[in-house]
């Protein structure tokens, strides 16, 4: 197994077309590290808040910015902490995407616990990074170290340039 994390992605862009399978591999994920203090803007077509259990859907064309980060998804569940003062975690399923400029990822479902900046991405997840891809099960984003891991039948397709 090819250990990225010791290389930088444009100099192993460098090589060319390249493919190789593994079961975790360790990237840079976001130009720009996350400040998980930032507000959570929230836009979406429904709104149903349950007042029993302090969560929030939000479903139709929901998109989630927080700073540079961007989510999209259909339907997003906002959890609150147990005091309601904030938010704890967010939930986003179907056709789910995640920008941290300049990269992208998208799969299943995700989590995005709040607090720590992690975003957790299951299910054909696919993380675009310039002309380059990398797949597996699952992404572990951690937005404020601008770190990410891919775990689970890895696949990295390398191009150079207009490849």
């Amino acid at each position: 197994m090819f250990d990225f994390r010791f290389v930088p992605l444009c100099l192993v862009l460098t090589l060319g077309a390249f493919s190789a399978a593994a079961q975790e591999t360790q990237v840079a994920f976001g130009a720009v590290k996350a400040d998980p203090s930032l507000p959570v803007e929230v836009t979406s077509e429904t709104l149903n808040v349950n007042q029993e259990n302090g969560s929030a859907e939000f479903v139709g064309n929901v998109i989630v910015i927080q700073g540079e980060m961007r989510l999209t998804a259909e339907r997003v569940l906002v959890l609150y902490n147990e005091d309601r003062s904030g938010i704890e975690r967010m939930e986003a399923t179907e056709d789910v995407v995640l920008v941290s400029p300049p990269d992208a990822a998208e799969g299943d479902w995700a989590e995005y616990t709040i607090d720590s900046g992690v975003i957790v991405m299951k299910g054909n997840v696919l993380l675009t990074q310039g002309p380059s891809t990398i797949s597996g099960d699952q992404m572990n984003a951690d937005l404020t170290t601008g770190t990410a891991t891919m775990t689970g039948n890895v696949k990295t397709i390398l191009q150079q340039g207009n490849n």
